[in-house]
């Protein structure tokens, strides 16, 4: 219960700072029931059932660390899941070189007031000899503060994972560059092909490539403007009917001009 209530507290820690919690609704977890189911077993397995056959019970715990890394890979993209994921594999690595348990300070578990009672499965105990026992729960949040517990190296990475990944999606001071959700991403790429289909900025290469293909390949030529040559008759000042000055297209046909007959 206190890494939950800590990751709750790390979650909202950005709003001192600046951040947009609005942004975390972008967060799209694939394979969330992965993650549900896990945490769902072991509530069953340390809370409902923990006097059920001892092998079973160390199965499923193991089988929920093995879930969690699955969710892992699917969205590793997130931020701070990775960190979250090593403080994880820290735990689950532990618990399975001590059959299914982890090692817990007796110090420790007397200061935070848990009795362990002898039979019960639990999540983490005094073991007669641990292995790596100083990745195991160590650390306490002693009586008389509210939840008051251990925790271990593995829980405290839990929690700066998620301290950082939601400060780094708010985009809180703490962090030099936000990060970039997919769905914005998309929403901007789609803005910027409709500034471009709406003519508001400017074209690209490619689209002036299209304007070019569309055109006409020979635009039609104006004819020249024609003015009526007036020639005088040299026999009485008659005048001649007006010659056409010839065009492009009969030039081959003109004759030399006559003065008279």
């Amino acid at each position: 219960m206190l890494i939950l209530v800590l990751c709750v507290v790390a979650l909202a820690s950005p709003a001192l700072f600046g951040g947009k919690l609005s942004r975390l609704a972008f967060v799209r977890f694939r394979g969330w029931w992965i993650l549900v189911a896990a945490l769902l077993s072991q509530i069953l397995i340390i809370e409902i059932f923990p006097d059920a056959d001892r092998t079973f019970l160390e199965a499923v715990h193991m089988a929920t660390y093995v879930a969690a890394g699955v969710f892992v890979a699917i969205n590793w993209r997130v931020p701070g899941l990775l960190i979250i994921a090593a403080g994880g594999a820290l735990n689950g690595i532990t618990i399975a070189l001590n059959g299914g348990q982890l090692p817990a300070s007796k110090e420790a578990l007397k200061m935070a007031g848990i009795d362990v009672s002898k039979g019960d499965f639990v999540n983490s105990g005094v073991l007669a000899d641990p292995v790596l026992p100083l990745l195991g729960d160590i650390f306490v949040w002693p009586e008389p503060f509210p939840f008051a517990n251990v925790y271990s190296f593995g829980d405290a990475l839990i929690v700066i994972g998620a301290f950082y990944g939601a400060h780094k999606i708010t985009g809180s001071r703490l962090v030099k560059r936000p990060w970039d959700p997919p769905e914005l991403l998309a929403e901007a790429g789609l803005a910027s092909d409709e500034k471009l289909a709406t003519g508001s900025s400017k074209p690209s290469a490619l689209s002036g490539a299209h304007a070019r293909a569309e055109a006409p390949l020979h635009a039609p030529t104006q004819a020249p403007l024609v003015k009526p040559v007036v020639t005088l008759a040299s026999n009485g000042g008659g005048a001649m009917p007006p010659a056409v000055a010839p065009g492009p297209r009969h030039a081959a046909q003109s004759r030399p001009a006559v003065d008279g007959v």
